[in-house]
């Protein structure tokens, strides 16, 4: 076909806003050799069906900034372009008829107050005048935010297309992608219906078919298409037009709703039902503009509730019905990023959020494809956060489905899913049932969270926190920080991410990409951060030198397959980079008997002469192989156990065996995060992400500014803001993450992460500030939209001369 070319710097798969905005964003970026492919016309896939609602608060920072950029966008567009995109800022409304559900919105309130997003709290009688439509009866409050709207996805699509071709980009339809072909784990072009385009820049933007198109480059992609339902009803008697009246969500009553546009005079209702349905079709979206029979049964909590909510509803008909299908993940946030073979990029599975995001996505892609990293952090819709299990269509489907039926469910912190578990088991897993384990799940793996077996170990004073924070919570995970802090607890932390880099290039291979100084002798172990061209955080981890040519990294459980990927990213053939997770158990024994409970059971000498703190050691503890690292994530005395998996459970039953006399207790991942924000131990995805410098976040002490590696020049010598340690006065107000700081009536920050460290008796929370607040300077947080009084503190708040750490 003629108007394909022979090559192109890049080829865009799929022909909705998601695809089209991403072509619009590289030919800003000066990729104006770019190719869109749409099999059949723009917007034919699931784009034309959108019900296109904006609503911009989302549940992370990031998403909610692609959502606000996307609105602004939108704005533009028509001077951008000379086309009107449809977009309509009418407001939103979001309803609350349970108590539970007000303080979500509270809660809301605070985290619009952190994006600088507007959001006011209404009574039912506010929300009534906004919409005389609505039926308030039962409502209790009501969200205003009045930046919301919605968009006509035929006229965005079109807009944004418009923009890409006005810049060069080359929009090419009724051509079906056929192949991708690879050279080397490397994209060398695609095949296509017409003819083949040479390309090592591909963008999979194909929706609900984005994980077809993924398996056509070898890469599985946990894309499911699920069915979605809305109507449109006929005209509201006595309503007139309906195109402005704001957008509404009815959380409680899974349905949402907005005016349709003119003739119609209705309104467009949705919702997402309880049982949903999945699309199991090996080749999604083959026939354009595809829609299912009606499922009214299925809907009929939806439509009713809507009738109850607009009772001018009751006496109005569907006039049409659209069931379509959409694309969902198995964890509800979007698919973006660069797959495991090399120029392969995904914008997929928006989970009904594509055309609110798209500019947003077309954003973050392009600045990732043409500078390295995106703006924001998108570590959350990174593709890279999946294991190898994710390749499964049985678990995909069923965290989506699980996923979808929940999704207008307050979801409360510390809340744990059953779908699709258990999957990823450690050694241990035998021992947990009879421990009464509560067991939480990350990244497919199983793990304590506490043990039931510990709440009868009373402490004294100890209550749950109030509100939501104790919503989730047992006495059982004060009893565990109590007996390490005494005794000693033991940790399973056999999910940790486990990457072994071997080979003559290893070592310079580390010195380029880690801002600590990896040079040490063999059993040196380095704490460090792997920084991004601007100085962010890509990656918070260890290092330990195993052997002149060999080196162990340990990760976060959710970060091995993104940081293996970033390794690999610059390594040359002389670097061979593993992931050894599965291979290695890692048992956690700290506390001030740790030592007492170890020595007996191996020969090696533990004393701090002959093990020193931040040493690695080969050593056998009973009959089992060990490396042990003397590091700790809890500020007590301890070791890091990392044994051949099928040593572990030997490990864990001597381990526990010998340490019963000493009051040895099994301890599970909250005691570990109560114990960490007293050591102001930072935690990467928040307190740490790619938007943030190590310098600022008080870890200058682990960059080695004297050699050279990524993102050095791009640190600051002096942060304008500084990641601070922040008390609050009164210790049953515990913060989440997301609430917002002021100091001196102003707001200036944000929490990070927080809760209540059992050791010091007190609430804390981190938040980055002013670099001018002081230590003692009093601020306030915004904890469920009430301001609550809190002071600055020097950290560690707890042993700050690390007397118990280096024993």
């Amino acid at each position: 076909m003629s108007d394909l070319p022979a090559a192109a710097r890049a080829v865009v798969v799929g022909g909705g806003v998601a695809g089209c905005s991403v072509a619009y964003h590289l030919a800003r970026l000066g990729w104006t050799d770019v190719v869109l492919l749409e099999q059949h016309e723009l917007t034919d896939g699931t784009t034309w069906h959108s019900a296109g609602f904006v609503g911009q608060l989302r549940s992370t920072i990031s998403q909610t900034r692609m959502i606000m950029y996307s609105s602004g966008l939108y704005a533009e567009l028509r001077t951008l372009t000379g086309l009107d995109p449809g977009w309509r800022g009418v407001g939103g409304l979001r309803l609350a008829t349970t108590p539970s559900r007000v303080e979500e919105l509270r809660r809301q309130v605070s985290s619009a107050t952190t994006y600088g997003l507007e959001l006011d709290l209404l009574t039912a009688a506010q929300a009534k005048e906004r919409l005389p439509l609505l039926d308030v009866g039962d409502v209790l409050a009501a969200g205003w935010l009045p930046g919301d709207g919605w968009l006509e996805p035929a006229q965005l699509a079109a807009a944004l297309a418009a923009g890409a071709t006005a810049l060069g980009v080359r929009i090419v339809t009724g051509v079906r992608v056929t192949g991708v072909e690879t050279v080397s784990g490397r994209v060398a072009a695609v095949t296509t219906s017409a003819s083949r385009i040479a390309t090592e820049v591909v963008v999979n933007a194909a929706g609900a078919a984005a994980g077809h198109v993924g398996r056509l480059a070898g890469v599985d992609i946990p894309i499911v298409p699920i069915k979605h339902q809305y109507v449109v009803t006929g005209a509201l008697d006595g309503a007139g037009s309906t195109v402005d009246i704001p957008t509404v969500r009815d959380p409680d009553r899974i349905v949402y709703f907005r005016g349709a546009p003119a003739p119609v005079g209705g309104l467009l209702v949705g919702g997402y039902v309880r049982q949903p349905a999945l699309w199991d079709d090996p080749d999604p979206l083959s026939a354009a503009r595809t829609l299912f029979e009606p499922d009214l049964d299925t809907f009929a909590e939806s439509w009713g509730n809507a009738r109850h909510r607009v009772p001018a509803l009751r006496t109005v008909g569907m006039d049409r019905i659209v069931h379509g299908p959409e694309a969902f993940t198995p964890d509800g946030e979007f698919l973006l990023g660069e797959t495991s073979v090399a120029g392969f990029w995904v914008a997929a599975g928006f989970c009904v959020h594509g055309l609110a995001a798209a500019g947003g996505v077309g954003k973050v892609i392009s600045e990732w494809i043409v500078g390295g990293a995106p703006e924001w952090d998108v570590s959350t819709m990174d593709v890279r956060r999946f294991g190898a299990h994710a390749a499964s269509r049985t678990w995909a489907a069923a965290k989506a489905l699980d996923g979808y039926s929940r999704y207008y469910d307050v979801v409360y912190p510390g809340q744990e899913w059953t779908a699709g578990r258990p999957l990823r088991r450690s050694p241990v897993w035998p021992r947990l049932a009879p421990l009464d384990a509560a067991l939480g799940e990350k990244a497919g793996w199983e793990r304590a969270n506490w043990f039931g077996v510990n709440a009868a170990l009373a402490v004294p004073g100890v209550t749950a926190p109030r509100g939501w924070a104790g919503r989730h919570w047992s006495p059982a995970i004060a009893a565990e920080v109590a007996a390490t802090a005494t005794a000693a607890g033991l940790f399973d932390q056999s999910s940790f991410a486990k990457l072994d880099v071997r080979g003559p290039g290893a070592l310079r291979l580390l010195q380029r990409l880690c801002a600590n100084d990896v040079d040490r002798p063999a059993g040196g172990l380095t704490y460090t951060s792997m920084l991004n061209a601007r100085g962010g955080v890509e990656a918070d981890l260890t290092v330990t030198r195993l052997g002149e040519a060999h080196f162990r990294i340990v990760t976060s459980t959710a970060s091995g397959v993104r940081d293996a990927a970033w390794i690999r990213r610059f390594a040359g053939p002389d670097v061979l980079v593993d992931d050894v997770t599965s291979a290695h158990g890692c048992l956690c024994l700290w506390g001030p008997a740790a030592r007492d409970i170890l020595q007996p059971l191996t020969d090696a000498s533990l004393a701090n002469a002959d093990f020193p703190f931040m040493r690695a050691a080969r050593l056998t503890v009973g009959p089992v192989p060990v490396l042990a690292q003397r590091v700790t994530f809890v500020g007590e005395l301890g070791w890091e156990l990392y044994a051949p998996a099928e040593y572990t459970l030997t490990l864990w039953d001597l381990l526990m065996e010998a340490g019963a006399p000493l009051g040895l207790r099994p301890g599970g991942y909250r005691a570990i995060d109560s114990m960490r924000l007293e050591k102001g131990y930072r935690v990467w995805g928040a307190d740490l992400t790619t938007d943030t410098d190590p310098i600022s976040a008080g870890l200058g002490p682990f960059v080695a500014r004297s050699k050279d590696f990524i993102g050095r020049d791009a640190l600051p010598d002096a942060p304008d803001r500084v990641l601070r340690c922040l008390v609050l006065d009164d210790p049953a107000t515990v913060c989440l993450g997301g609430e917002p700081v002021r100091v001196d009536g102003v707001p200036c920050g944000r929490v990070t992460s927080g809760g209540f460290g059992y050791r010091v008796g007190a609430s804390i929370a981190y938040a980055y500030l002013p670099a001018a607040t002081p230590i003692g300077t009093p601020v306030e947080i915004s904890v469920f939209d009430r301001w609550s009084p809190a002071v600055v503190r020097a950290e560690p708040l707890y042993d700050p001369k690390m007397l118990r750490v280096r024993a």
